[in-house]
This record gives C-alpha cells, sequence and structure tokens, in this order.
C-alpha cells in the first residue's frame, strides 16, 4: 500500500429546498495522498474541501464513489476509516469543565485506547501544556485551546492527520510551533493532510499540492512543479545613472519604473530571455549595477488558476 487515502469518482449532492434544484458540492473527484507526504489541500471558501474532509470523517454522506482511508473503505469497514484518521477541525470546540488531561482521557477511551495505553501526559508536552495539564479548559487562551484539538486528534496515535485551517486566527510564534509539530509528526511517519487559506503556510510544509474549485481538483501536482506552472517573472535592474523613462525598445514589455534607477520588468521566459532584456537596456545607453529577480510564489498560482 503506497497511498494513505485513495478517493475514487467522488461526488456530493445537496438537496436544496423549493426550486432552487441541486447544490453540487463535489464533481467526479479523484485524489489520492502519498503515505509518508505532507499534502496540501487548497482552494477559496466553498469550493469543497470541508465537504471533502466531512465525507472521510464520516461526518457527511458521500452521493457516490470510494474512499479508502488507510486502505479501509469508508463504507465496508468505517470504525476501521475512523481509527485510521485524527482529525483537527476548524472551530474549537471543547468541554469548558474538564481539564485537558481528562479530555484527552475520555477522547481517548471513545477511541477504545486501554486507560494503560493512553499517553496523555505526553501528548500535552507535544503541545506545550503540560502546565495546564489540570487546569479547567475554559480557562486557556484561545491558541491553547487550538494546540489542545491537536492533542486530541493524537489520542488513538492514527497514522493520518487531518488539519483544517490549523493556525486560523493564531498569532505568528503560534503557528511556527504549530508548523514545528507537523513536521515532526511527519518525520515520525505520520502522513499530515493539511486545508489552509495561508499560502505560505503550503509553501512552507507541503510536499504536494492539490487545489479544489467549484468542487472539482483542477490540479494536483508536486509543490515545486506547480509553482514552476506560473508564465512569467519577474527582474529588477538597478541603472548607473538616473532615467526618466523606460528605455527604448521596452515599450512592448511589462517594464516600469520604481524610481528613476530601479527598472522593473515582468516578462515570459517563453517569449524572451533575461539576457536579451540586458542587451536591450544597454543598448539604450545604460549600464546594469546590480539585478535582482522574484521568485515565483503559490499565491500567484493559486490566484492565476482560481480566478475564473
Amino acid at each position: 500500500m503506497n497511498n494513505a487515502i485513495e478517493i475514487t469518482n467522488l461526488n456530493k449532492t445537496y438537496k436544496a429546498s423549493g426550486k432552487a434544484g441541486e447544490k453540487i458540492a463535489l464533481r467526479d473527484i479523484n485524489l489520492t495522498i502519498p503515505k509518508g507526504s505532507i499534502f496540501g489541500l487548497l482552494g477559496p471558501n466553498g469550493a469543497g474541501k470541508s465537504t471533502l474532509i466531512n465525507i472521510m470523517a464520516g461526518l457527511v454522506m458521500k452521493s457516490s464513489g470510494s474512499v479508502k482511508i488507510w486502505d479501509r473503505d469508508i463504507d465496508t469497514d468505517p470504525q476501521g476509516a475512523k481509527a485510521a484518521i485524527g482529525i483537527v477541525p476548524q472551530e474549537i470546540n471543547y468541554d469548558p469543565f474538564f481539564s485537558p488531561r481528562r479530555l484527552l482521557d475520555i477522547q481517548a477511551g471513545m477511541y477504545g485506547v486501554p486507560a494503560d495505553e493512553r499517553h496523555s501526559m505526553d501528548l500535552l508536552k507535544l503541545v506545550g501544556l503540560a502546565d495546564k495539564a489540570d487546569a479547567y479548559t475554559r480557562s486557556l487562551s484561545g491558541g491553547m485551546k487550538r494546540r489542545l484539538l491537536l492533542a486530541k486528534a493524537l489520542v488513538h496515535m492514527p497514522p493520518i492527520l487531518v488539519l483544517d485551517e490549523p493556525t486560523a486566527g493564531v498569532d505568528v510564534e503560534l503557528r511556527q510551533m504549530l508548523w514545528e509539530r507537523v513536521k515532526m509528526l511527519n518525520e515520525r511517519g505520520m502522513t499530515i493532510l493539511l486545508t489552509t487559506h495561508y499560502l505560505e503556510e503550503a509553501e512552507e510544509l507541503c510536499d504536494k499540492i492539490a487545489i479544489i474549485n467549484h468542487g472539482q481538483i483542477i490540479v494536483n501536482e508536486d509543490k515545486r512543479a506547480l509553482i514552476g506552472r506560473l508564465d512569467h517573472k519577474e527582474i529588477k535592474f538597478l541603472l548607473d545613472r538616473d532615467a526618466v523613462s523606460v528605455p527604448a525598445g521596452m515599450e512592448g514589455l511589462a517594464a516600469t519604473l520604481d524610481d528613476s534607477r530601479t527598472l522593473r520588468v515582468r516578462y515570459s521566459p517563453k517569449e524572451i530571455a533575461a539576457g536579451q532584456l540586458i542587451d536591450i537596456i544597454q543598448k539604450s545607453g545604460y549600464g546594469i549595477a546590480d539585478i535582482s529577480t522574484e521568485e515565483s510564489r503559490l499565491e500567484d498560482v493559486f490566484l492565476q488558476l482560481t480566478r475564473a
């Protein structure tokens, strides 16, 4: 078994009230998530990310298709499929009258983990809450409650962890801490499925990325290949003297002056090479004091692919 999750021809249609007809939430989703990967699932609001996760979690019934989690079909072995996955939800939910330690023990019991095999304190140490083990959960800060959700998802030691917008609304320090924990869990062999609106988060953590839009997977590629999809680059030239206008020969290019000596050019490598741009500048009588480039970002690709 090479894949942690296999989704084939998955569809979900909601019946709308009145004359509105039906709402298609997912259409012919085919997706495989390799074992041991950190896999990013990105998409705009309403694209179908949460519906897909809720189907995997057993909270939403699919209309058709098949879903296998750790080679366990959610139809024929729903308990086995649920046991193979831990989900950190987007919404913070907790019982305010229990301590974090007690909450983890209860959660472990719900998964059938024997009392002598529970690791509640180890999990609280993992998420930095060991000193709050016996405090009332209602006394925890928002960031602490989000860390507790991560611990709850790990009580049964699942091979797959799903993080649904795990750092939404948290500060930079907590976000960095969660990134470190995710990387550590992955290094230990856990497969991670991450949905996020923070594209720098996906770019930092993920090996492969799928983008879903209007209920359909529109791209599923290695992160580097995905970023390489951009058909344009930007390059900045620091000229050796002031310029009052874009150098002659660049009128047909996307060239602008940031200031009197900084020339920014947006171009397609398929149409013109960087060396040709240098030749144009030099033939216009300018010397080049410095050159800098800006790498393509995942955000640019995301916007390009989901704009329709």
